[in-house]
């Protein structure tokens, strides 16, 4: 062995100790953002049969997978930025934005969900798609009460997004987000548009029924 290359075997071990650290936080890490993601996803499904108590537990759940991720990550800076943890975290404010906004309750703070600001941010955006999907089971069920609150709410969401002009390295790609949510809250101003119109319609039908069989 040169003597330029004497410490090579030290920093060779150095580094494996270092990767081996790094890859059983990951290894801890990924399963419990992979069951988080699951318990937003079954969360958003209660939210749609109208069950929020179920969809506040299965969000706290996944809260909870997501802190403990984070602390077995904390020792890598290097890793709390990971595409899995991003995704888990996105999931997490898509859940938690969109059960707010069904129940009529404020919107959460990213600092008290613990999530980034481009995984917030986007994780509004698509709260926004299940807006729409809440607001059309709820069109067919013949319900437009709450059509003009969360077509408002759809509406100011976007309004805020545009705003948020940076590189989408900065924002997690939150352009492509954003061009999602002028699309889905076009077709959700038609829909609820002509849902109204036809309830209006039917409303009239009705009277005029009731007209005539009153003469």
């Amino acid at each position: 062995m040169s003597e330029s290359t004497e410490n090579l075997q030290p920093i060779a071990d150095r580094l494996r100790q270092t990767f081996s650290a790094k890859d059983v936080a990951r290894e801890k890490a990924l399963p419990l953002c992979r069951q988080a993601i699951r318990d937003c996803a079954r969360a958003i499904r209660s939210i749609h049969r109208q069950e929020f108590q179920a969809a506040a537990e299965l969000l706290q759940s996944a809260h909870n997978q997501l802190t403990e991720a984070k602390g077995a990550l904390a020792e890598h800076r290097d890793l709390s930025h990971t595409a899995f943890l991003r995704d888990a975290q996105k999931e997490y404010a898509e859940g938690t934005i969109t059960l707010a906004l069904v129940s009529g309750k404020l919107l959460p703070d990213p600092d008290d969900l613990g999530v980034e600001p481009a995984a917030y941010l986007n994780g509004m955006g698509e709260a926004v798609g299940e807006i729409r999907r809440y607001l059309l089971d709820s069109m067919r069920k013949g319900d437009l009460s709450r059509g003009e609150e969360l077509l408002n709410a759809m509406d100011e969401i976007y309004s805020t997004l545009v705003t948020i002009d940076y590189p989408d390295a900065l924002t997690g790609g939150l352009r492509r987000t954003t061009d999602m949510v002028r699309g889905v809250l076009e077709r959700m101003r038609s829909d609820l548009t002509l849902g109204m119109r036809q309830g209006d319609l039917e409303r009239r039908l009705d009277k005029l029924g009731e007209s005539i069989h009153n003469t």
